[in-house]
């Protein structure tokens, strides 16, 4: 089945697009077929297919047909490494020369926009080898994506504890002077994981800034002290991948889930595989932590590298894996993807409605679990503009069941 990548209008600005754009037939997942009209970034009015038509200003609208396309509020990638992206291939060691960073962080974001998630948060090493050259690259690749994605940094220390702490303490402050967002690491791999943590908080605390953390949590002691010392801090504490949480006996998980809950902290879970600081085997019992009242959301961790040679970073493969193998019902899945995920990130939230931010995805299908099964042809809307198509042409050769039956298949016949 051959994919063709189509180029995405654009403004030589990389700004909002306010010009009004009107998205024709679309269907969403209560099952009407609407119109929906954006400009400035938004959603200006939804109304029954056939509906709406002029822009708010009076002037005519631009508009995509998508009869035959499901509407959605679009993914958010909650967890991507884009500095050791698409390195699954190379020879020797990792290089992280600056250009090459650049190149493979480039790609890496616009594969997953391709995919739908026109927000992501990568993160990236700070410290040993690479300094903050990482960082640096990640950096201006954000910039450099403006007005297609939003693309978050989160720096990450190997040691905060110790002789060795104190450079990597230096380190992350100097990363979050050059622009990076988040503070995250990974307590596990440091030889006071307690203390890593309480430095991690302290200087979020300081800078007021959110925090995202590799843990497996393999250790529920551990896991219940880190919980005590997030509980109301703002903006916000994540933790993830927490796959030995399944592997730990019910009680156990459930008591630990209770306490994540209490603390408001955020689980990015990683169906399709770890990455390079956590354990790939399994993924957090998810229904047992939405049970309790976690916030669950799900990201796609290694895009080819060596942690997961063939992962794919698709937000709404996640959320395949969830429905089929984590038993959620699809409109579930999908949200650990968009309005969690979404959520995860700082961001607005997003409906297909009225007055909210016109991030949208269009997938082929009528139903959400079909688009899960068979999410091919995409259309991705950021900030009320089409910024990336993939079209997909399934064909069939001649058969003699052809004229008796309605085979189904996707025409050439593509939006406008």
């Amino acid at each position: 089945m051959p994919d063709s990548q189509q180029q995405p209008p654009h403004s030589s600005s990389g700004h909002t697009d306010t010009a009004a754009l009107l998205l024709c037939g679309a269907r969403l997942t209560d099952g009407r077929a609407v119109d929906v009209r954006l400009g400035g970034g938004r959603i200006e009015a939804v109304g029954t297919a056939g509906s709406l038509a002029a822009g708010a200003s009076g002037a005519l609208a631009a508009k995509v047909d998508l009869d035959g396309y499901l509407l959605l509020p679009a993914p958010a990638e909650a967890h991507a490494h884009s500095d050791t992206a698409l390195t699954a291939d190379d020879d020797g060691p990792l290089t992280y020369d600056d250009q090459e960073i650049q190149r493979r962080a480039t790609e890496s974001a616009l594969l997953q926009l391709g995919h739908g998630a026109t927000a992501l948060r990568s993160h990236v090493r700070v410290g040993d080898v690479q300094g903050l050259d990482a960082l640096a690259a990640v950096l201006e690749v954000r910039r450099s994506l403006r007005g297609l994605a939003e693309l978050a940094t989160v720096a990450m220390p190997r040691v905060l504890t110790g002789a060795a702490g104190a450079d990597g303490l230096a380190l992350l402050r100097d990363a979050l002077k050059m622009g990076a967002s988040v503070v995250g690491g990974c307590p596990d791999a440091d030889p006071d994981p307690t203390g890593y943590v309480e430095a991690v908080l302290e200087l979020a605390s300081e800078h007021g800034c959110p925090v995202d953390l590799h843990t497996d949590a393999a250790d529920p002691a551990r896991l219940a002290r880190l919980a005590a010392m997030a509980g109301g801090l703002r903006p916000g504490v994540t933790l993830g991948p927490c796959g030995a949480l399944g592997r730990l006996p019910s009680e156990v998980a459930a008591r630990a889930a209770d306490q994540l809950a209490a603390a408001g902290v955020t689980v990015v879970c990683l169906p399709q595989g770890g990455c390079g600081s956590a354990d790939r085997r399994g993924i957090a019992p998810v229904r047992l932590l939405r049970a309790a009242g976690v916030r669950v959301a799900a990201g796609s961790g290694a895009l080819r590298d060596v942690s997961n040679p063939v992962g794919r970073g698709d937000p709404l493969e996640a959320a395949y894996l969830l429905a089929s193998r984590s038993g959620l019902r699809p409109e579930d899945a999908y949200d650990t993807v968009s309005c969690a995920a979404r959520a995860a990130l700082g961001l607005p939230e997003v409906r297909v409605e009225a007055g909210f931010p016109a991030e949208l995805l269009a997938v082929r299908g009528d139903r959400l679990a079909g688009a899960l099964s068979l999410s091919y042809s995409r259309i991705v809307i950021h900030r009320g503009r089409v910024v990336a198509r993939t079209s997909a042409v399934r064909e069939y050769c001649n058969s003699a069941a052809e004229s008796g039956l309605e085979l189904p298949r996707q025409g050439r016949g593509e939006p406008s």
